[in-house]
């Protein structure tokens, strides 16, 4: 999880080379790039073999062309290929023609370091994905994109130090000017136009405008028909106008800041838009970095620069960069001079490939050596650098991108509803358009004398006798369609798409001032980055989550040791204050410093690590602590008087370990408290106390983690001369390079010996849930080393394939080791972790882990948690070849008896199976042990005779599975055939956890639920490595956690606390999913109950398409007269109360089981809507059917019928009346009478006033009410109907809570409730 940025200049070989920078064609030692191409930023870990370096086809057949014996190629090929044969015997096997198809799908086994999906704030990940993975069976399951283009020059940048001349004459480089707003004042009304009309609504609204104003077609006014298009055009650009304006103030701001330049051999302010590539840069304390620059000298004598990153990547603790030393003579003598050669500018900003010729020297250049625009300088006085990359060819600027906008699952239900209702206007067209031509057809002859058709004016002045615009019977047909879809526009709910924005904005306002959802220890509210899917949140059936950091705090505590196969620490469990003063006095005693955070001592191991250095077992304890010291890219930093480490005097004061990983700070402070304290730390050597002795180590090279290799290396030389190889790593790449057994029995023996305790060891630490490391070390002789040395150095200077190269250096040293010990380090639980799975599992979600820890440390986790239970039973699929996976597969399915989803289920099975309650399970065979507690009994499924299966098959049923699945088997089972098997068995299961695998396998795996069922996904994670994962979930939570802020950037929401999700869920995302889904579908029948009683108008009218309301009621009726209630009832109305819902959570799955919104309440809601409709026009109709009254009386009454009944239709359903509500929906009413009656005061309009004459008649009232008892009467019954005999369990719920039945309410509220 944690990650670890290169630190020393040699170690830049963690920086990777875009993908398009490929090496010729050759035969590398032991070349690893069929698994990883040098392109770093990869996370598919097998890339297509064809691509290779090399094609491993046996272990042996690597031969490294470029060595010129061939003794010594084969001793370097034999010494590589021995590191770790483990791992080329897979990588043989997962590079062979017939595989190599499916290893480019999901990625494999190794997890990268820092995963590319990091890379791009706020954007969508990208993972290199191989193209030719096939599609998935549902849209909205997405692929990876490439988020670093391929499209690299080979050639690489040529940069001349303080020559900006030079470098930018010749290769025309961008300017340091950055411009992030959209517009100018000539582009913005045509730009912004060409955007808004993107989007379908307003190409809807724009038609049926062009269309009216056309003089056969002109139903409405002119203007009437305008001004809504026009005034959303207009609000919609007033806000982008006032967005890009902000912007254009913000880059002015930005790039007239200033910065000290170098000209004329003199630093002076320029300002930040004319600074160019080439020129030398002073950068002060607390100033912000104005472009991406190398490190040539920083104030403190070692070249060491602290710097923070929070505006690029989010990551608020201190990173460390370093200037060369062959640099800081440039800077004292002032003459820079010299050539960089770098790579194009990319995305990455974890990698930096460079050289740099100085002195007829070429020096290589990594991630370590750049500082990048946008980071602050912290705790140095000064640095200068050249420039590299300015202004949009910076990687902050290239990661400035937008992340991808997902759609709601209520909003492509509402889409297919949308669908049936444009069927429905075009069949009510198609009907009003027949039938006025069958009238036409019947009264052709009689066209001149009758009302509605006539060839002629009848009327007084110079109209009298004219022809009237009559233009066929066809055309006439055509015309009166279109006029009906002008008049019936609004069947069609554009409108309900601004409601549901306006709504979103509402509840995400909410949602952020929950203070019950606010992490007080990191200061962190929640975030909602995503407005499209706050509705999705109450319908997710499925949540992957991550381990380190996401369930637990990443807050690392090292607990116990195995050093020379004896275990210490045990008793270090319990917090003792004994220890505590051991640690403190033991550190005071031997020198002036202390650690700036203690942790409990082992007073055993103390008092041995005290004893002279003699004796295998004593010099190993030796080597074991100088490993955790020094292999680790961890900065001492004085905090105290002193602000030099390296100072002898004895003032005492606190050291502060600076380090991006958890787990190395935890090691450093582990071996500080035991007496080997890191006190300096330079590009060129590691200055440790040991117990009071200082000893100074030159550091010969540094190879960093990464996923390949799974460990980190450090040589170093010791004061004696002698040359050594310090590695750490985890327990699966590290007992595979440990040295054979020795020819003497005796050693032989005892070495054997060791390693079984300290895999005994390791084994009762991952059960313990603790993390694991590996130590070990290795003296190399002069051969080894100059060998080393050699392709060390190559490949450190190396512009292509540099990781390869470097990956192949280190297995020439990491081989043959010698066991030191292991390392178990605690990461404690969150808080109310296990609490919140208990309650998410009682609402039927499925949560799922996805780690790349142990096996035993996530089982471990999971049983602390409540994710896994005692009466659980386990499956345990470990295999190592696709035909072992498959059998694995198929015998665990046989075994508990599941079927496959698409053969033999009925539909009851088929139900039980897809909310995994699988009747058939075998009972639970957890064991107690002696403490008392029941252990998890691991059951791994192995192929057996199907009839001794058969007949000793145990009965099944009422037992809950657990799947556990590894990442190795993963790489076989995520393909097409065996996706299928791993589905079925995985949601049979109600928990699945996999281990050790990688960022883009989380994906996969995410992506095997979302594309083979509609259910809605939840993926929540901390780091980097978790984008993925989130990115390809329906619904994305990041964790604002110590591992920066990828995952939440890359989120839609955020949190600071993992026990949050339960209240985000099972409260918001209830109340949200009931809010959006009833607003849904009141929508669809406020428009349709309007365009139904105009249908019915107008068929009593000879088909015309004339209208009895005024053009403005019309317009008006979505804009002012229903519009704000529904609005004000989808931000607050409530159901339930917070209590009630997070005291029994299966009311949640009232949205698993889509209860707010269906096809069936659709269909309902329609029936009500004709019925409602058919007694709005069919009562005045016969009310007034024989009196004198003209139709602008008869629309002014429609008019406030229809309002009056829509808004008391909303009334019924509120659940939580405020004081917003009754000012919504009566105000509503209101406004309507006062629109109306200022309409009617005018006097150039038609029905100039008709509002007076109405109201004061009594049977207008009457009227009035009987068209709402009569509309509304059917639905109120079926209601009290429905609740009484077939009540919900919302509904019950409800009813306990008016009643103050509920526990909480009777003063016994939940633990669980309190945030």
């Amino acid at each position: 999880m944690s990650t670890v940025d290169p630190l020393l200049l040699s170690s830049s070989g963690s920086a990777g080379l875009p993908s398009k920078y490929t090496a010729p064609a050759r035969s590398s030692v032991g070349s690893v790039s069929c698994l990883c191409r040098a392109d770093s930023v990869s996370s598919s870990v097998y890339e297509d073999c064809e691509t290779a370096s090399v094609n491993l086809v046996e272990e042996g057949d690597a031969v490294p062309r470029h060595y010129p014996e061939e003794s010594d190629v084969s001793r370097v090929a034999e010494r590589f290929q021995s590191a770790d044969s483990h791992f080329f015997h897979r990588l043989s096997l997962e590079c062979s023609q017939n595989e190599r198809q499916r290893k480019v799908s999901w990625g494999g086994v190794m997890e990268m370091q820092r995963s590319p999906s990091s890379l791009e704030i706020g954007a969508a990940p990208s993972s290199q994905e191989k193209p030719n993975r096939l599609p998935r069976g549902r849209n909205k399951s997405s692929h990876f994109e490439d988020l670093f283009s391929s499209e690299h020059e080979h050639d690489p940048r040529l940069i001349y130090i303080n020559d900006p001349t030079r470098t930018n004459d010749r290769y025309e480089f961008t300017g340091n000017e950055i411009r992030t707003s959209k517009y100018t004042l000539i582009t913005f009304l045509p730009k912004n136009l060409f955007i808004q009309f993107h989007r379908l609504a307003y190409v809807y609204f724009l038609v049926i405008a062009a269309l009216n104003q056309l003089p056969p077609l002109a139903v409405f006014g002119r203007t009437a028909s305008l001004f809504p298009l026009l005034f959303v055009l207009f609000v919609t650009a007033i806000k982008d106008g006032y967005e890009d304006w902000r912007r254009h103030r913000s880059d002015r701001n930005e790039n007239n800041r200033e910065a000290c330049v170098l000209q004329h051999g003199d630093f002076r302010l320029k300002k930040w838009k004319s600074i160019r590539a080439g020129e030398v840069v002073k950068i002060h304390s607390n100033e912000t970095m104005p472009c991406d620059m190398v490190l040539l000298g920083t104030s403190d004598p070692n070249g060491i620069a602290y710097i923070q990153t929070m505006n690029l990547d989010g990551e608020s603790n201190l990173k460390t960069r370093y200037a060369r030393q062959e640099t800081v003579s440039m800077v004292s003598n002032s003459s820079y001079l010299g050539l960089i050669k770098c790579e194009q500018p990319n995305r990455n900003i974890y990698e930096f490939t460079a050289t740099m010729e100085l002195n007829n020297q070429r020096i290589p250049l990594g991630q370590s050596n750049i500082v990048l625009r946008g980071c602050q300088l912290k705790n140095t006085e000064w640095i200068i650098g050249v420039v590299v990359y300015a202004g949009q060819e910076t990687k902050a600027m290239l990661n400035s991108t937008i992340s991808r906008s997902k759609t709601s699952n209520l909003e492509s239900y509402m889409n297919r509803e949308t669908l049936w209702l444009s069927v429905f206007l075009l069949i009510t067209c198609s009907v009003v358009a027949t039938g006025m031509g069958v009238w036409l057809f019947k009264n052709t002859k009689n066209l001149d004398a009758l009302p509605y058709y006539r060839k002629k004016y009848f009327t007084f002045g110079r109209e009298n006798r004219k022809d009237f615009e009559f233009y066929g019977l066809a055309l006439e047909i055509f015309f009166s369609f279109l006029s009906s879809v002008i008049i019936f526009q609004i069947m069609i709910p554009i409108s309900l798409y601004i409601t549901m924005e306006l709504v979103r904005v509402g509840q995400s306002y909410f949602m952020i001032g929950d203070t019950r959802m606010y992490d007080s220890s990191s200061g962190s509210r929640f975030q909602c980055r995503s407005l499209n899917i706050n509705e999705d949140l109450g319908q997710i059936r499925y949540i992957f989550s991550d381990k380190t950091g996401t369930l637990t705090q990443n807050k690392m505590e090292f607990q116990q040791a195995s050093i020379y196969g004896r275990n210490y620490g045990s008793s270090l469990q319990v917090t003792s204050d004994s220890s505590h003063e051991i640690s403190t006095a033991e550190s005071s005693r031997q020198h002036g410093r202390k650690p700036k955070s203690e942790i409990n001592v082992d007073p055993v191991l103390m008092t041995f690590l005290n004893q002279p250095l003699f004796g295998e077992e004593r010099l190993a304890a030796h080597d074991f602590f100088l490993t955790l010291a020094a292999c680790n890219t961890v900065i001492p930093v004085s905090i105290g008087s002193s602000p030099d480490l390296t100072n002898e005097v004895n003032e005492v004061g606190a050291i502060d370990y600076q380090g991006e990983s958890p787990d190395e700070q935890a090691l450093v402070i582990a071996a500080s408290a035991y007496g080997y304290k890191l006190v300096e730390r330079t590009t060129g050597h590691i200055v440790i106390d040991v117990l009071g002795e200082r000893i100074r180590l030159d550091v010969l090279g540094l190879h960093e983690f990464d996923s390949v290799r799974k460990r980190m290396s450090v040589v170093v030389r010791f004061p004696d001369n002698t040359v050594k190889v310090l590695v750490k790593g985890a327990d699966t790449s590290m007992l595979s390079i440990l040295k054979r057994g020795s020819d003497d029995e005796r050693f032989g023996s005892l070495d054997a010996k060791i390693r079984e305790n300290t895999e005994n060891h390791l084994s009762s630490y991952s059960s313990e849930g603790l993390r694991t490391l590996v130590i070990g070390s290795k003296y190399l002789n002069d051969e080894e080393f100059s060998e080393w040395q050699e392709r060390y150095e190559e490949a450190s200077t190396s512009m292509t394939e540099r990781s390869a190269k470097l990956r192949q250096a280190a297995g020439l040293v990491e081989c043959g080791l010698t066991l030191l010990g292991a390392t178990g380090i605690e990461d404690k639980l969150q808080d109310g972790v296990p609490e919140a799975i208990e309650c998410l599992r009682q609402a039927g979600i499925k949560v799922w882990v996805l780690t790349g820890d142990k096996q035993e440390t996530a089982i471990s986790i999971g049983l602390s948690c409540r994710l896994l239970t005692q009466s659980m039973q386990s499956i345990i699929i470990n295999g190592s070849s696709e035909f072992e996976c498959r059998r694995l597969l198929v015998d665990a399915k046989a075994k508990f008896g599941i079927k496959s989803t698409g053969f033999g289920l009925d539909s009851e099975d088929k139900e039980d199976l897809y909310n995994g309650d699988v009747s058939k399970l075998r009972s639970s065979n957890g064991q107690v042990s002696e403490s008392g507690i029941q252990n998890f009994q691991l059951t791994g499924v192995v192929a057996t005779d199907k009839s001794e299966n058969s007949e000793n098959t145990p009965n099944f049923k009422d037992t809950e599975l657990a799947l556990i699945i590894d990442g190795n088997s993963l790489v076989y089972i995520l393909e097409k055939d065996l996706e299928s098997e791993l589905f079925d068995l995985a949601t049979s299961c109600k928990v699945v956890i996999c281990c050790r695998v990688a960022p883009l396998q989380k994906a996969g795996i995410v992506d095997l639920i979302k594309s083979r069922t509609s259910d809605m996904t939840l993926a929540i994670g901390d780091g980097a490595n978790d984008v993925s994962m989130i990115q390809m979930a329906d619904v994305g939570v990041g964790i604002c956690g110590q591992e920066g802020r990828q995952a939440v950037m890359a989120s839609d929401f955020a949190m600071g606390q993992f026990r949050f999700l339960k209240r985000l869920l099972l409260v918001h995302g209830h109340w949200n999913y009931q809010r959006m889904a009833y607003m849904i579908l009141y929508n669809f029948y406020r428009n349709a109950v309007f365009v139904l009683m105009l249908f019915w108008y107008i068929l009593h009218t000879a088909y015309s398409a004339t209208l009895a309301l005024t053009d403005w009621s019309s317009v008006f009726y979505s804009l002012i007269y229903t519009s704000v209630p529904t609005v004000v009832v989808g931000i607050l109305d409530k159901d339930l109360s917070h209590n009630t819902l997070l005291y029994y959570p299966r009311l949640y799955e009232a949205g698993l089981r889509n209860e707010g919104y269906n096809m069936t309440l659709f269909w309902i809601t329609m029936l009500d809507t004709l019925w409602q409709s058919l007694v709005l026009f069919y009562v005045p109709f016969f009310t007034y059917n024989i009196s004198t009254m003209d139709i602008w009386s008869m629309g002014s009454l429609w008019t406030i019928a229809v309002v009056i009944i829509v808004n008391i239709h909303l009334a019924m359903d509120i659940q939580r009346w405020v004081l917003i509500s009754h000012l919504a929906i009566w105000g509503s009413i209101a406004a309507t009478f006062l629109c109306m009656v200022l309409i009617d005061s005018i006097p150039v309009f038609p029905n100039y006033g008709t509002i007076y004459n109405m109201a004061a008649s009594r049977t207008y009232w009457l009227s009035v009410c009987l068209i709402i008892v009569l509309g509304l009467l059917p639905r109120f019954l079926c209601k009290v109907i429905y609740e009484t005999f077939w009540p919900s369990d919302i509904q019950i719920a409800r009813e306990c809570e008016l009643l103050k039945k509920l526990p909480q309410q009777m003063g016994s509220v939940p633990e669980s409730d309190i945030s």
